[in-house]
């Protein structure tokens, strides 16, 4: 990781910012293209992901507040305004309430959407963890003797280990998993599948993936020897696989 301390003049400019927005552009891009070749306007894509942002944005807020909800009494400005905490799932949940409702405008069938969105959602997580990387926003794992451990002695959110410790660099191993379920779900949208087969491949993939990262990640256990992300992933996958067994079905 570099010090978050870029400026224009007077102006701070985040490293995770910069990589969200990389994120968004990157998932305008892929989603525009697999509405073309569904035979969709593309620029239905530019309004969905302004839409995804805003929703994805303030149901991650509000499942941080959640999943901190003492944090949050002691302190809700400092909480809400920090520079961690956009909980995936909250943004999913969010940014889905809000690309439905594009949806619904324009008259594009749900599964449809989900399926040529599905590929886009991987790409902006791939590149939204690089800015996890590469700020330090909290994201890291546990502490290891691995040889590519790393440590984040500029992280945003500060770094509480003395000089030596080196921990799990979890970004990373998310960052690579959704890289490939992007390559993965490409290749799988070329074969005749009833629809919503894509967006079932990806939570089954995706919420998989970070399931078992969660095993070397710092989240606290909540349940079961579970963290919240994994309990969730549990449910994530259970819905597409549910999806794609009534798809198989028919």
């Amino acid at each position: 990781m570099i010090p978050d301390n870029l400026h224009i003049g007077p102006i701070p400019i985040h490293l995770f910012g910069i990589f969200l927005a990389l994120a968004f552009l990157g998932a305008n891009w892929l989603f525009a293209r697999e509405l073309a070749r569904r035979g969709y306007p593309a620029d239905i894509a530019s309004s969905a992901i302004v839409w995804a942002a805003v929703g994805g944005i303030v149901g991650a807020r509000l499942w941080l507040v959640v999943e901190r909800w003492q944090d949050f009494v002691r302190d809700p400005v400092g909480l809400l305004f920090t520079g961690s905490g956009f909980v995936f799932y909250g943004g999913l949940v969010g940014g889905a309430i809000a690309v439905t409702l594009v949806l619904r405008r324009h008259r594009i069938p749900w599964w449809d959407g989900a399926d040529a969105a599905a590929p886009a959602i991987a790409l902006g997580q791939a590149i939204g963890r690089i800015g996890c990387q590469v700020s330090g926003d909290g994201d890291w794992g546990q502490v290891t003797e691995l040889p590519w451990g790393m440590a984040y002695p500029h992280a945003v959110v500060g770094w509480p280990y003395p000089p030596g410790v080196r921990v799990h660099p979890t970004p990373i191993y998310e960052s690579v998993a959704y890289f490939a379920i992007v390559a993965l779900l490409l290749w799988r949208r070329r074969r005749a599948a009833p629809p919503g087969t894509v967006f079932a491949w990806y939570l089954v993939l995706a919420s998989g993936a970070r399931f078992l990262v969660e095993f070397v990640r710092i989240n606290p256990v909540v349940a079961m020897g579970l963290t919240a992300a994994q309990l969730t992933s549990l449910l994530l996958v259970f819905c597409g696989a549910s999806r794609l067994w009534l798809g198989g079905r028919r």
